[in-house]
């Protein structure tokens, strides 16, 4: 008899009553151990408990089957991983092992050469005592590293691939790593550490980083191509359907994979056209997850919540168990950074909470010290490059060699901005005759073949180098390196709304604007985009803008 079989005998002998239960134990025991003998008697529903047989040992009857207790067993069966979901675990167990290989061959690599460097300063005249320290202190350092970037859960299938996440961790790890051996040699009173410190640590985080940043790219290749993505299903209202596919859409690097929308409303048109691409809305919310199962999706995105059921949610993950990986709520607040929100749990109610920006104070502090330090070194460097720079804007249009023009800064403060100049010595006169045939978005004037530009001012601008004498607004705190593009006073002017808001914080040289599209972008695009980092930016993301822009530089889009 099976363990199930077993079960149901247990439970129908606890309903008999009285003296008889005891009896019966023994019995369904006999049962199960002597199945040859058994004889049963049945009078309608009920069961005859006692029966004998030949040999006049009593022997137990088979219970009735209860009404209803096949269906309650079935669903007590914990569910079982389907072959969507298994295939999502495979390939992000796959993608973990690579980046596990990664990160080991580059702390073994740098933590090994130090100690071989330090080996080789000793020289000929190293002890086995030294020797043995060396091999000791390579050995901790790289363990605890490795053991650091796991325990921070640098390779967690939701983070691979995000970016600023996912370089936040494995800095966070790597210093605390260090921090932890150099405190084991302060308690042990060794040495033999200060090269790791100087060598292994920043050479370590580069290599990791580059690491990582590789991988990146490879999985947004894959991704782009339709695989290592996460196969979705999104579900909602038809407006807040399509506002989650174009979001993911317009993410580039976007671990999801729309293949299947549900509508929750009584519409006519089970069609969904966005971005070009087209859907047809199946079932309905309450068949959501076996429409996930006949797609083979691991992931719902919930796009609108369900007002009549409040106990949706709940449930819905409930019947996706072993048939999807994520469940996804889609919050309308646009725009707002990870690090601005968190959530917390009040009595088993989620409460999101979104942190008020701030613009002012330590953090704020901390980004003008970075800019002047990067502005200060980028001077020098762009002071060697200047007299040949000039050289050539002299020879191919002669006057002057910069161009000051008027901006409007943080809190409305007008300024100076500086440039390369890049067009005739005319062109503010000519602007008016032009304004026609802008290529702008409305309020922006832009054209793509603006006569006015010098032949040496289209390659300046192709490459962003007019931009450069711009490190001096910065130094002089008129401007940040990272930051909203620096508008006319005209076009504040034309501001209305929320626009305003740009101009909460210095105007950048660089900023997701020119990160992602330049003068290609609509003016509410732009906007949008300079709203985002005005309320979110850290100086993380700055350095990852930063890095974004010099690849811009060197192959640059909708730049004219």
């Amino acid at each position: 008899m099976t363990s199930l079989d077993e079960s149901v005998t247990r439970t129908q002998t606890r309903a008999l009553s009285g003296a008889a239960q005891k009896s019966n134990w023994r019995l369904a025991f006999d049962t199960i151990t002597r199945p040859s003998t058994q004889t049963t008697t049945t009078v309608g529903s009920r069961v005859a408990v006692g029966s004998r047989v030949a040999g006049g040992s009593p022997v137990a009857a088979p219970v009735a089957s209860l009404p209803g207790l096949d269906t309650s067993l079935h669903a007590a069966v914990s569910p079982r991983v389907q072959p969507a979901l298994e295939q999502r675990q495979l390939w992000e167990r796959r993608h973990r092992r690579q980046l596990r290989a990664v990160d080991s061959i580059a702390i073994i690599t740098v933590t090994g050469m130090t100690a071989l460097i330090e080996a080789m300063l000793i020289g000929p005249a190293i002890t086995p005592q030294q020797q043995w320290l060396l091999g000791t202190v390579f050995g901790l350092t790289a363990g605890v590293w490795l053991l650091l970037l796991a325990l921070f859960q640098t390779r967690d299938s939701r983070i691979l691939g995000s970016g600023a996440t996912e370089y936040k961790r494995v800095a966070h790890a790597t210093g605390l790593a260090f921090g932890l051996v150099a405190i084991i040699f302060v308690i042990v009173q060794a040495s033999g550490l200060r090269l790791q410190l100087l060598i292994a640590l920043p050479t370590g985080i580069v290599a990791l980083l580059a690491g990582r940043w590789f991988s990146r790219r490879w999985l947004v290749r894959k991704r782009r191509s339709g695989l290592y993505a996460s196969r979705a299903v999104v579900i909602g209202r038809r407006a807040d359907v399509a506002h989650v596919i174009t979001s993911i859409q317009r993410d580039g690097a976007s671990s999801y994979n729309v293949v299947g929308i549900t509508i929750d409303e009584l519409d006519d048109r089970s069609e969904l056209t966005v971005g070009g691409a087209s859907f047809t809305s199946r079932g309905n919310v309450n068949t959501a997850a076996r429409v996930a199962a006949e797609l083979g999706a691991d992931t719902i995105i919930v796009a609108s919540h369900v007002d009549a059921d409040a106990d949706f949610i709940r449930r819905l993950s409930w019947q996706l168990e072993g048939t999807a990986a994520e469940l996804v709520l889609s919050s309308r607040l646009t725009d707002v950074a990870g690090p601005r929100i968190s959530l917390r749990q009040v009595e088993g109610l989620p409460l999101i909470h979104v942190q008020i920006p701030t613009f002012e104070g330590g953090k704020h502090l901390l980004k003008r010290a970075f800019d002047i330090v990067v502005s200060s070194l980028a001077l020098l460097a762009i002071g060697l490059a200047t007299p040949f720079i000039a050289l050539a804007i002299y020879i191919d249009s002669p006057g002057p060699i910069f161009f000051r023009q008027l901006r409007v800064g943080r809190d409305g403060q007008t300024f100076r901005m500086w440039k390369f100049r890049s067009m005739k010595t005319s062109a503010e006169q000519d602007l008016i005759a032009l304004q026609a045939q802008s290529d702008g978005n409305g309020v922006l004037f832009k054209m793509k073949n603006d006569p006015r530009v010098t032949r040496v001012g289209r390659v300046l601008r192709k490459f962003s180098i007019d931009e450069l004498p711009q490190f001096f607004n910065v130094l002089v705190g008129e401007m940040s390196i990272v930051g909203p593009r620096p508008p006319l006073p005209s076009e504040v002017a034309a501001y209305d709304g929320d626009v305003s808001r740009r101009l909460f914080v210095n105007p950048g040289i660089t900023g997701l604007w020119q990160v992602s599209g330049r003068s290609d972008l609509s003016w509410d695009e732009s906007v949008r985009l300079d709203l985002r980092y005005v309320e979110n930016w850290s100086l993380i993301s700055d350095m990852m803008i930063m890095w974004r822009t010099v690849r811009v530089m060197i192959r640059p889009t909708g730049a004219y």
